[in-house]
């Protein structure tokens, strides 16, 4: 058992299945990004909000590379979990897999990572549960979601600085090899 101060993290695990429809799909036939996007959004909400025991909105994605196409008729399950908890955010990764239903093959379609925040009644940001690592791979996805806010960190800092000294003059080289033409 667990006190609510804890929650171990297969108790908000959470699972969405569904089928992929024609009114899903795309000029080309495959399904939209935007509808994997948001069934992403309601299964990282689910558990969040779960693991939380509140409403929960989403601050960011990261990570969204869609690696094979999916299909209309192909069944889609999302697999989320909370792999982090701060004091007010959690991160949950999401595993999403189509299966032909035909055929019995799932193939793996992306992998995301997005991160929530707790709200209280007043919509301000409130505590969640501290996280109950069960298993080696429970520990394992808590220590790279720290190492991914830590390269988030480095990132957004390096790529802001870089942008407030970027000289277009000095870099206009780069644009020698590139798909584009000066206009001005």
């Amino acid at each position: 058992m667990f006190t609510p101060n804890f929650r171990p993290v297969s108790y908000s695990q959470t699972t969405l299945t569904e089928l992929m429809i024609p009114s899903y799909a795309n000029f080309g036939g495959k399904i939209h990004g935007g509808i994997l996007l948001s069934l992403m959004d309601k299964v990282a909400y689910a558990c969040a909000a779960k693991h939380a025991g509140n409403y929960c909105v989403t601050v960011s994605v990261d990570g969204v590379n869609f690696l094979q196409p999916v299909e209309v008729g192909e069944l889609v399950s999302l697999k989320a979990s909370v792999n982090y908890v701060g004091n007010t955010s959690l991160m949950v990764g999401i595993k999403v897999e189509a299966e032909n239903v035909k055929t019995g093959i799932i193939k793996h379609t992306n992998t995301s990572y997005f991160t929530m925040v707790a709200k209280d009644e007043e919509e301000q940001p409130t505590q969640v549960p501290a996280l109950i690592l069960e298993s080696r791979e429970d520990a394992r996805r808590f220590l790279e979601a720290i190492k991914r806010k830590e390269f988030s960190r480095r990132y957004q800092m390096e790529f802001f600085n870089t942008k407030n000294i970027l000289s277009v003059e000095e870099e206009m080289y780069l644009l020698q090899d590139e798909r584009c033409k000066l206009a001005f």
